[in-house]
């Protein structure tokens, strides 16, 4: 696979279709799911013809459009595991802080 083709299949993969999925009813609300798409490549050569590429997306959710009435509301998602993440970085930072201060103290009777 040259790299044009490799160019038109990132540029197929990158699409609107990937951020809104298709929309669906159900009790007489209509829901268009969201993404939150990212996507990158690269690729080189030499001189005598020989290189290589690739390309990669990342998709996670991002939320979802609610129409009910002819009113349309956002509804972001929830990550829960990137709250758990920061909860954990936040503690950590918390326990060498609280570890620096005691030694400080420690230091500062003794």
């Amino acid at each position: 696979m040259n790299v044009l083709e490799r160019l038109d299949a990132a540029r197929d993969a990158v699409t609107v279709r990937r951020v809104y999925g298709d929309p669906y009813q159900e009790q007489g609300i209509t829901i268009i799911p969201a993404a939150s798409v990212m996507g990158g490549g690269g690729g080189g050569g030499d001189t005598e013809g020989n290189g290589g590429g690739g390309f990669g997306v990342r998709a996670r959710p991002a939320g979802a459009w609610i129409i009910k009435n002819g009113d349309a509301q956002w509804r972001p998602a929830v990550d829960v595991t990137r709250i758990a993440l920061m909860g954990q970085i936040v503690a950590i930072v918390a326990l060498l802080t609280l570890r620096s201060i005691v030694k400080s103290l420690v230091k500062a009777r003794g």
